[in-house]
């Protein structure tokens, strides 16, 4: 038997990757009985989980491709018993509400297209209720919107987090349930099928790691990994800015898409989307935009400190939308990756991880976001 230094052999599973995704995927399968080891960066990473919004949003999503509507509805209705769970096992309230939520539209154009995109959805997928509201409508329910908002879409099915306190909720939990979580350390290299066990052998900076199983969910750092596998995740950055005002009383009791009060008062405003290769700094301009959208919205803002800002990389496929696969060169290796780590972090924890521990079949919805669709297409150069 091949000896090697400082390896993980408790195991029988290594998630590489420690934020949103790779920690909803750890907890589930703790929750399964696997022997679980999290490798994670240093604060040095791109973290897209640092940077998040907190939306468990749905509205709109899969137009195109509308298997990813399904799959990301049938996270936000498993989000209940995986905020229940979290709170009786670290007891760290993630403030799940699931009001429904509002997208607001400054133009008719805005507003036709709104109703397009959702009708569209909704004939393709049977039942998926919304509102379209003018003015008044979106009033008599926010009697704080500005006069600039002609009017809005409304679901029943969106929600809101607090995205730092669902990630402190999984790490606690999955490690009251017995998962290694190692932080600190970037893997250099995977070696399949490694000595007369098998599995992988993974080698860190400070340590080598063996398992049976391997899941990569390293965001950004997925895109190098996957090959060393026999997995495909051609991602690439989207640089989103966020600020953040002083606690106010309390006004907004609905997540909109730009604009959210959040459980501790603060007002948090974003949904910029920028193509800057690496660079995770914030822009005047951007944060100006931002902020005047939200006055828009909510006048009553308009003198409302401000008190943090920052940016943050998402996680994008081509398309924009999940992938999920396992390698058909090396079974038992796996790639998760998405842009949506809050919203299908219910999912992750409850319908991936079963899966990728062998105790459920593959969900239906996932073979379409196998990255065997982008075969042949072009692939952005990234500059790091």
């Amino acid at each position: 038997m091949t000896l090697i230094a400082n390896a993980d052999a408790g195991a029988d599973v290594l998630v590489v990757g420690g934020g949103l995704v790779g920690s909803a995927v750890a907890y589930g399968l703790a929750r399964e009985g696997a022997r679980v080891t999290v490798l994670d960066e240093d604060d040095g990473g791109f973290r897209a989980s640092r940077g998040n919004f907190g939306l468990v949003w749905i509205q709109g999503k899969g137009y195109g491709l509308s298997p990813y509507a399904r799959w990301s509805r049938s996270s936000a209705v498993r989000w209940p018993s995986l905020a229940a769970a979290l709170l009786e096992e670290s007891g760290v309230d993630v403030a799940l509400r699931q009001p429904g939520g509002f997208h607001f539209c400054f133009s008719d154009d805005e507003l036709a297209e709104r109703e397009h995109r959702l009708a569209t959805l909704r004939d393709e997928l049977g039942e998926y209720p919304f509102e379209m509201l003018d003015h008044r409508e979106v009033r008599e329910r926010l009697p704080d919107i500005g006069p600039a908002v002609l009017g809005a879409s409304y679901t029943p099915m969106d929600g809101h987090v607090n995205p730092l306190k669902l990630l402190r909720a999984l790490h606690a939990s999955m490690q009251r349930r017995g998962v290694r979580l190692v932080s600190g350390e970037h893997v250099a290299r995977i070696d399949a099928a490694a000595g007369a066990q098998g599995g992988f052998v993974v080698h860190g900076r400070h340590g080598t790691y063996r398992a049976a199983r391997l899941v990569l969910a390293a965001g950004l750092g997925n895109r190098a990994l996957a090959p060393l596998v026999g997995l495909h995740a051609p991602v690439a950055p989207n640089r989103g800015q966020v600020l953040v005002s002083e606690r106010v009383a309390p006004f907004l009791h609905y997540p909109t898409l730009n604009v959210r009060q959040t459980d501790e008062g603060t007002v948090q405003f974003g949904d910029s989307m920028e193509e800057v290769g690496f660079n995770d700094f914030t822009t005047t301009r951007v944060l100006s935009d931002i902020a005047q959208r939200g006055v828009r919205a909510f006048p009553m803002l308009r003198h409302v400190r401000l008190v943090r800002m920052w940016a943050a990389l998402r996680v994008y496929s081509p398309d924009g939308f999940p992938i999920y696969d396992q390698s058909e060169a090396h079974p038992g290796a796996f790639v998760v990756t998405c842009h949506s780590g809050v919203t299908l972090a219910a999912a992750h924890a409850l319908h991936i991880a079963p899966w990728i521990a062998g105790a459920q079949p593959m969900p239906d919805e996932l073979p379409v976001f196998s990255a065997r669709r982008f075969e042949g297409a072009a692939e952005p150069i990234l500059a790091h």
